[in-house]
C-alpha cells in the first residue's frame, strides 16, 4: 500500500465546508492515507459532522480536541498523533484534486526528495476566481532571495517528510497569519531537497468567515516579522545578499502594500502600513503626501481620504 501519508486538518466552526474537505481526503487515489482532524473549540456543529464521517470511514479519521487556540497549535497537536512517514496539511474549507497526494508522493519517490510542492488556485465564493498558479522551480533561482519575497506556496500545496517537520520543531506560533511562511523558510534552511509538480492540485477557498488571511495589514506586517527573524537566525543563508537588497526584500513590501490597500480603500490597512513604512524607510519625498496623513487619528484619516475622493 505504500508509506502512510498523514493529513492534518484544523477545524474551527467549519460546518459549511468540512464534509467536502474530509471527503476530498478520503477520496484520494493514494491508497494509504490517515486523516487527523483537530477541533479547535468549534461551536457550530462541525464536531458532529466529523464524528459522523469518522464512523463512515472507520479507522481512517482520528478526531482530537483543543480549546480555541488557532490553527498552528492545532497542527502541532495533530503532528504529535500522526503516524505517517509523510505529512500534508489541509484546512477544513479547502480541497485537492483526487490525485493530489498520489502525484506529490510519486514525485518524491522518483526524485528522492524531502518535499514536493505543486500549483494552486484561489477560489472565491462570489465566483471571481483567481487564475490557476504554478510556482517556479525555486531551486533554479537564488532560493533565499526568492523566498524572502513571499510565501512560496500555501499550506496545503506541499507534501513533506515527517522527519523534516520534526527537525524544525513543527510550527512556531508567534505570527499567526504567517506561520506557514515561517515553516517553509525554516525548512529551506534545513533542506533544499525539494521537487516541483508543475500542476494545479490544490484549491484555497476565500470566504468571509473569519479567515486569518483576510486581515491585510496584519498579514503583511507579520510576514515582515518572519523575514526579519529568518535573516537574524540564518545569516549564512543570506550572506550573499547586500544590506540594501535585504532591506528591500524584508521591509520593502510594506510601502507597496500600503498603496495597494489605499487604492482598494482598505483604509485601516493603508493607514497602519503607511505608518510602518514611515518608520522602516525606503520611501521617497513623493510618498510623504501619503505617509504624513497616516499619523492622523483613524477617524480623521478616514475623513481626509473621503474628502479627497469627493473632490
Amino acid at each position: 500500500m505504500g508509506s502512510v501519508i498523514s493529513v492534518i486538518m484544523p477545524c474551527f466552526n467549519a460546518a459549511s465546508y468540512v464534509e467536502e474537505s474530509i471527503r476530498c481526503v478520503m477520496g484520494q487515489s493514494y491508497p494509504n492515507v490517515e486523516l487527523i482532524v483537530v477541533d479547535d473549540g468549534s461551536t457550530d456543529g462541525s464536531v458532529a459532522i466529523v464524528q459522523t464521517l469518522a464512523a463512515e470511514f472507520s479507522g481512517r479519521i482520528h478526531l482530537l480536541h483543543q480549546d480555541h487556540a488557532g490553527p498552528y497549535p492545532a497542527r502541532n497537536l495533530g503532528l504529535q498523533s500522526a503516524r505517517g512517514e509523510w505529512v500534508a496539511f489541509l484546512d477544513a474549507d479547502d480541497w485537492w484534486t483526487p490525485d493530489c497526494l498520489e502525484k506529490l508522493h510519486r514525485a518524491i519517490e522518483a526524485g528522492g526528495a524531502d518535499l514536493a510542492y505543486c500549483g494552486w488556485q484561489n477560489v472565491f465564493e462570489n465566483g471571481l476566481d483567481r487564475p490557476p498558479h504554478v510556482p517556479p522551480d525555486y531551486l533554479r533561482e537564488d532560493l533565499f532571495a526568492r523566498l524572502l519575497k513571499g510565501c512560496p506556496w500555501p499550506i496545503h500545496a506541499a507534501l513533506v517528510k515527517r522527519e523534516i517537520l520534526d527537525g524544525v520543531d513543527g510550527f512556531s506560533t508567534d505570527c499567526f497569519s504567517s506561520m506557514d511562511y515561517d515553516l517553509w523558510l525554516r525548512i529551506a534552511a534545513f533542506t533544499q531537497n525539494w521537487i516541483r509538480v508543475p500542476e494545479v492540485l490544490a484549491f484555497y477557498r476565500w470566504h468571509d468567515k473569519g479567515q486569518i488571511s483576510a486581515v491585510k495589514w496584519r498579514q503583511i506586517l507579520e510576514a515582515v516579522q518572519v523575514r526579519r527573524k529568518f535573516v537574524a537566525e540564518y545569516p549564512q543563508r543570506c550572506a550573499h545578499l547586500s544590506p540594501e537588497t535585504l532591506r528591500r526584500l524584508v521591509t520593502g513590501p510594506i510601502l507597496k502594500s500600503a498603496y495597494d490597500a489605499l487604492w482598494k480603500r482598505d483604509l485601516t490597512s493603508s493607514q497602519k502600513l503607511f505608518r510602518h513604512a514611515l518608520k522602516t524607510g525606503g520611501w521617497r519625498l513623493a510618498d510623504l503626501k501619503h505617509l504624513i496623513p497616516s499619523l492622523l487619528p483613524p477617524p480623521a484619516y478616514r475623513q481626509l481620504i473621503q474628502w479627497m475622493d469627493s473632490r
